[in-house]
Parts: structure tokens; sequence; C-alpha cells
């Protein structure tokens, strides 16, 4: 999970400002220290909303927003945490018959985000003050028959987001990368992650060519409570180790980036309202790393389960790399870190799955 803020090397680029005048001049680089980055005061921005760190909590209260991916596990802790903060809080789904969680409060929306057009109408009808962009079709495969649907899903329909966005004066949008996007000369590992680094140069271009107020981060391995995925690793193996039965794991070496939802949630939020956060690509994770074999034996620990883990019941993915956030962009632009210790996020989860034992979870049609 290797990082770096919003750069492109050798980039420079020269435009007018709104109105005429003198052309401001922009110029950006990636992959390389945050120490080398060039000031941003004369990169000219359309109006919109500002906030400092310590007013974050209610810059938000009662305005429009627009989250899609809000079915999902982020976008569930995101629309609650927004309704916390008093936002006006939309949602948007593709399919109307589906199941949608329990968020009193909500207005829900169908659509499909390579709609352009649908995109467009309903941003202008909602009138968001941020765009929340999470929906993405995550596929970790290297399957090269996944490349045409990653992109039909995480490049158009962030660009279909940011062109309806554009339309809007004054609307913010934080699109949700990935850790795993390459940095540099490095090549993508995956469909997925070509798609999202894809995604993230859009963001470049709508930002320093049309003054879209754009913030892309790029998110580690997100884990905490309501999350029934058994095909991710924490809930699997809080399954498992709940039921008592051994999970079948990959050697468990893998090294990963771990950081708690709700640290997330935090950061989108952040990014919608921070007066730096325009702009900027910046890694949201803790900056440190932990093996999925230690992650599995802590959720072993915290489930009083002895028996055996599994390692090397399943092999491991050919090219996975470490990939570890690069915490100082988001310190230094979103006033945000991680502060959730990865014991006490991973025992809150446990919890979680634990109580979901005994209490199936709310869905309303």
């Amino acid at each position: 999970m290797a990082v770096g803020p919003r750069r492109v090397v050798g980039l420079t680029v020269r435009f007018p400002p709104r109105g005429g005048g003198k052309p401001a001049v922009f110029a950006a680089s990636i992959g390389v220290p945050a120490t080398a980055r060039t000031p941003r005061h004369d990169l000219p921005r359309r109006p919109f909303m500002t906030t400092r760190p310590a007013t974050l909590h209610g810059a938000l209260r009662g305005r429009p927003v627009l989250v899609t991916g809000a079915t999902g596990f982020l976008g569930r802790h995101l629309a609650r945490r927004l309704l916390r903060d008093g936002a006006e809080v939309h949602a948007l789904t593709r399919d109307a018959g589906a199941p949608r969680p329990d968020l009193p409060g909500v207005t829900w929306h169908q659509g499909d985000l390579t709609d352009a057009d649908g995109v467009e109408d309903l941003v202008r009808r909602v009138a968001p003050a941020a765009v929340f962009h999470l929906a993405s079709q995550v596929q970790g495969r290297r399957d090269s028959a996944l490349a045409l649907p990653m992109l039909e899903a995480n490049t158009r329909a962030a660009v279909a987001v940011m062109t309806a966005a554009h339309a809007l004066p004054g609307c913010r949008v934080v699109l949700a990368g990935s850790i795993e996007e390459p940095r540099g000369e490095d090549a993508p590992v995956s469909p997925y992650a070509a798609a999202k680094s894809a995604a993230t140069g859009y963001a470049r271009l709508f930002h320093t060519q049309w003054d879209l107020p754009v913030t892309v981060l790029r998110i580690a391995m997100v884990y905490g409570p309501d999350q029934p995925d058994d095909h991710k690793l924490v809930p699997y193996v809080c399954t498992c180790v709940l039921d008592g039965v051994a999970p079948a794991l990959s050697s468990g070496t893998r090294p990963v980036d771990w950081v708690y939802v709700d640290d997330v949630c935090d950061a989108l939020v952040r990014a919608a309202t921070a007066e730096e956060a325009p702009g900027r690509v910046v890694d949201i994770g803790s900056g440190h790393t932990a093996t999925v074999a230690e992650v599995a034996t802590e959720l072993a620990d915290l489930a009083h389960y002895r028996g055996p883990l599994g390692f090397g019941d399943v092999s491991d993915r050919r090219h996975d790399a470490a990939h570890v956030a690069d915490t100082g962009p988001a310190a230094e632009h979103l006033g945000w870190a991680a502060t959730t210790p990865l014991r006490d996020g991973l025992a809150r989860t446990l919890a979680w799955h634990a109580g979901r034992r005994r209490t199936p979870p709310a869905l309303s049609a």
C-alpha cells in the first residue's frame, strides 16, 4: 500500500482563470516526497464549501449530500455518520427492488451510474453540497476477462459522477480509490487496480482543467462491524472461529494495512469539507501492517478459539504485495489519522458477528 499524495511527475499545466487574466501555473509531481510538493496558491477554483478540521462535524448539517454505493459496507457506515452529522442524505441504488439497509432518514434514488444522462439528472435534482462516490465493483482476481467490466463499473461510473458534479457550481466530489493503485512506473496488479487508477487520472483532469473540487482517497483494507461478507478475510474468520470451524486460509504471510471503518468515514467527511482537500489524492490507512496470519490469530484469541487456523489450505494470489498508506498527506491536508487500534477494532467486529448470530440484520424492501 505504498503511497504518495496527488501528483504527476514533471507536469506543468498553464490555463487561464475564469473571467480571463494572467494564466495560472499548476505544477505537480507523483511518487516524490511530500516535502517536494509544489504550493497550490495560484490554482483557480470555483467557489465551494470549505471548513477547517475543528468545524468538520457541523459542516454538512442541513445540507444535501449524495452517497453512491450506500447499500454496501462502507456506504452504510458513511450514511449513518452523515445522518448523525445532520446532513440531508440521498442514496443511489441500481436495483429498485433490492433489499436496502435500515437507514431511517435516507432518501433513496434508483439509477445506473453508467447512464451519464441519468446521473446528471439526479445530481441536478438533489443539488448536493457533496457527492461521495463509493459505488464500485471490487474484484481482486487477476482474470483478463475482468478488464472491461472493471473499466465500465469503476472508471466510466466515476467519470459520469464527476461530469454531473461539474455542472453544479460548488459541488464537492469524494472518490473512493484503492491503496492498490499503481504508483509511478509500477504496473497495476489487477483489472480492478487499473480501473481505479484510471478514475484517479480523470479526477486529476477534472480538477486541473475544469476546477472541479474533487478529492481521491486511496483507501487501505477496511474492516469493521456490519460486513456480512464471507468473501472478505475478517468476516470469514469471525464466522469460522465463532462456529468452532477451522478457516481455509492462504499462507498468511501477506502484510496488509488495516483501517477501521469509522476512521474511514471520518476521512471521507473531512475530504468533503476540509479547505485543502480539493485536488488531493491521499492514502487512507493506518500506516502499519499486520499479516493475514496475525489478524486471524488475533480473532481466534478474542473468540477463545483454540483449533487449527488452516494456513496454507489456499494458494497465495500471484503478485500480491504489501501496500502501506503514507499517512502524512492525510494528516497535513485533512487533519486526519486513524485512531482505532487493530485489536480494539477486531474486538468490536467480532462482537457484531456474535450478536448477529442471535439477531438477524434489519433490512427493508
